[in-house]
């Protein structure tokens, strides 16, 4: 039985012993869990084979089983974010502000951890390894609920943390790390229940789950994962460009929160642009149109991947080889219909005019916006962090992809010499 109380008392047994490690020690910790994953990787890969056994069995979707899957490339790539970690500026202990008072004080505000987090999320197996590397390095104790579907990847991946911390030795905190890996639901609602144990819980994954955190939860929370991401081809916007700019939106990995789900195009350049489109498509998604980009589309001999879109498919997380498109009339209509449809995550432009560009960026509502690029460039790897706890879609203490500094907050140092007031 998962006893929530014995596992947060442990945690905060490990914050405290991190509180007092300092950047050195962190960061050989995290090292010789680099070293342990790359040890036990044979047996994580196998664990994993577990996994998506069960995951075909029941038959998961492709999109959704490349999420699930781990391979020697990326059990490489999930070391380097490691790495990179180790490799960043430790955000404990930053001035952020400071000044003197008339009256002498000296004030400063520092970077300090939250305390204890908590991540609930789904599928991802290198979640695991990437939550508990900037938690750690932040000097956070975390606990990480993944999803039964990962149950044996996750089992494998936290054996080989807690094997590094302990190989640490004096500067490793294995207590500051724990899994609640028994998959039951009982779990989740243990985790959100624990206001006053656990200082924020972040879930990551589809809509749903988010929701349902949301609503559910006691605890602190930040929302992270769901993405209704949009591009919007400009009246002006090269047709080439902007189909290879959709391709790897939607195409390169359709199972993640920063694919591309809805594609807005400017009427002018129905004729011109969905021909190029579903040739660079080559019959690889389906295409769920509304009136004019259907007749344009099945014009251009995509009609066997066409089929008229209803309400519901603008707005929808598909996570599969599925892209809405929409006929817009110009920039300011296709800026409405995105704060309409978007949950806040990432949002694209392509177009020749900076006027447009300056407008879309400006009254966008979302964590990132781009002009000219693919939004599966929304990650922690790619804005530089090596790894993220997950892209925040809300406003308050942060928002978009979360590194090291995300998972801290801020307090006051006051030195005087006897003031009083």
């Amino acid at each position: 039985m998962f006893d929530i109380d014995h596992v947060c008392a442990g945690l905060r047994r490990g914050a405290s012993v991190l509180a007092f490690q300092n950047t050195a020690q962190k960061n050989r910790a995290l090292s010789c869990v680099v070293d342990e994953i790359r040890k036990q990787g044979p047996a994580i890969l196998d664990a994993n084979s577990h996994d998506m056994n069960r995951a075909r069995a029941s038959g998961m979707n492709a999109p959704l089983l490349d999420r699930l899957s781990l391979n020697n490339a990326r059990l490489d790539a999930l070391i380097e974010s490691v790495r990179v970690v180790i490799a960043a500026r430790d955000p404990v202990g930053e001035i952020v502000s400071g000044h003197t008072l008339p009256n002498g004080l000296e004030l400063r505000q520092v970077r300090v951890p939250l305390g204890i987090a908590a991540i609930i999320y789904e599928s991802r197996p290198q979640v695991t390894v990437d939550a508990f590397a900037l938690a750690y390095k932040s000097g956070n104790a975390i606990l990480l609920r993944g999803s039964a579907a990962a149950i044996d990847s996750n089992r494998a991946l936290s054996g080989a943390i807690r094997a590094g911390l302990e190989a640490a030795g004096a500067d490793g905190a294995p207590d500051a790390f724990a899994l609640a890996g028994g998959g039951e639901r009982e779990e989740v609602d243990a985790i959100l229940r624990a206001r006053g144990l656990i200082d924020v819980v972040l879930p990551r994954g589809g809509a749903a789950l988010i929701k349902y955190v949301a609503e559910n939860a006691r605890t602190p929370v930040i929302e992270t994962g769901s993405g209704v991401c949009h591009l919007f081809v400009d009246e002006s916007a090269g047709a080439e460009c902007a189909a290879a700019v959709a391709e790897n939106g939607k195409l390169q990995r359709p199972g993640v929160c920063n694919a591309l789900e809805t594609l807005l195009v400017h009427r002018s350049r129905l004729d011109d642009f969905l021909p190029v489109l579903a040739k660079v498509f080559d019959g690889r998604a389906e295409f769920r149109a509304d009136a004019e980009s259907y007749r344009a589309l099945c014009s251009c001999g995509a009609a066997t991947r066409t089929v008229h879109a209803s309400d519901a498919d603008f707005g929808m997380e598909f996570l599969d080889n599925i892209l809405a498109v929409k006929t817009v009339s110009g920039v300011d209509e296709a800026i409405s219909f995105i704060n309409r449809h978007n949950t806040g995550h990432s949002e694209s432009i392509v177009t020749r005019n900076l006027e447009n560009a300056r407008r879309f960026q400006r009254m966008v509502d979302a964590a990132c916006v781009y002009v000219n690029a693919s939004t599966r460039f929304t990650d922690g790897g790619e804005f530089g962090f090596g790894a993220e706890l997950g892209i925040s879609t809300q406003k308050l203490h942060v928002r978009g992809p979360m590194g090291l500094a995300a998972l801290t907050t801020t307090k006051y140092l006051i030195n005087g010499e006897g003031q009083i007031r």
